[in-house]
């Protein structure tokens, strides 16, 4: 039986860790000093936490909370989504979240565009027979 994680990782990402064949003892994991904002506590502690995945070498650094614990948490998820990413870019939930992205800012083409002016147009005439009819009052 495998080695378990350190930390109690949701269901989702163990599983994900499991199909790709992320192994906790595969793992190289380091607390450093944090830098930037915060003054005495990220200058005196050690709660930035580096990951370092051996078989790949792909490397998470992450201090996004004061806490090393949080920050060692936050970590080991991202590590697994960078490694599906890296592993089944085609079928990552990110690539998937970036492709929608990127097919709703694309531009319509212009077949498109003449196409929903054409129902547009439609629409209206048909809204159009719908008007009131206009009485004269002094009639």
């Amino acid at each position: 039986m495998p080695e378990q994680f350190p930390l109690e990782l949701k269901s989702k990402h163990l599983e994900k860790a499991k199909q790709l064949q992320i192994f906790p003892q595969d793992i190289q994991e380091h607390f450093i000093l944090g830098t930037g904002k915060g003054g005495q506590k990220i200058n005196k502690t050690a709660n930035c936490v580096v990951l370092k995945h051996q078989p790949t070498g792909v490397m998470i650094r992450c201090q996004q909370h004061r806490e090393q614990s949080k920050n060692r948490l936050t970590a080991y998820r991202l590590l697994i989504e960078k490694m599906e990413e890296i592993l089944n870019w085609k079928h990552s939930e990110k690539a998937k979240k970036r492709f929608k992205i990127r097919k709703q800012k694309q531009r319509r083409s212009k077949k498109a565009k003449e196409k929903i002016g054409a129902a547009k147009r439609e629409r209206a005439t048909l809204k159009e027979t719908r008007k009131p009819i206009s009485f004269d009052a002094r009639e």
